[in-house]
């Protein structure tokens, strides 16, 4: 079966459940970047105190404490599994558009990586390892430059065939 621009053909009525779909998940996906500027201002440093804590610190703007056991396995937990689900449901409507094969193959795996570098990382980094800083920093700014780019191409195959 070939699925390589099969989003195209489907009926208006798919089209418009995966478009819908595909804006509420983006609104949802962006709503947590905009947390995470929030409360780790999207700086190594920043990063570290999130998970660290800073009470140490003489001069802060927000007391911050060292995440327990429990906080960071529930993050971890709870971030690899919904993840996992949204990059598996965008990756299947990914397959669908009509991409040249290594490159759609790319789109669809990569955020896999990113996610478990991402958490994985965090999780290190509260371990000790403060280098990962580095490496969440990296996987995440990966993992949302991919679903942006996924989310585009959905997008813009959808109403580009709509408006043929």
């Amino acid at each position: 079966m070939e699925l390589n621009g099969l989003i195209s053909t489907l009926p208006k009525e798919i089209k418009l459940l995966i478009g819908t779909f595909v804006i509420v998940l983006s609104i949802g996906f962006f709503t947590g970047l905009l947390f995470v500027g929030e409360t780790s201002s999207a700086n190594p440093k920043g990063i570290q105190e999130q998970y660290l804590g800073n009470e140490d610190e003489d001069v802060i703007e927000v007391m911050r404490f060292k995440k327990s056991d429990q906080e960071m396995l529930t993050l971890v937990h709870n971030h690899v599994l919904s993840m996992s689900i949204i990059f598996f449901l965008l990756g299947l409507i990914v397959s669908l558009t009509k991409l040249p094969k290594k490159f759609k193959l790319f789109i669809i795996i990569e955020p896999f990586f990113s996610v478990l570098l991402t958490f994985g990382g965090l999780y290190l980094l509260w371990k000790g390892m403060l280098w990962m800083t580095y490496v969440v920093m990296f996987s995440g700014v990966l993992m949302t430059l991919t679903f942006t780019l996924a989310v585009f191409i959905i997008l813009y195959q959808l109403i580009i065939e709509k408006a043929n």
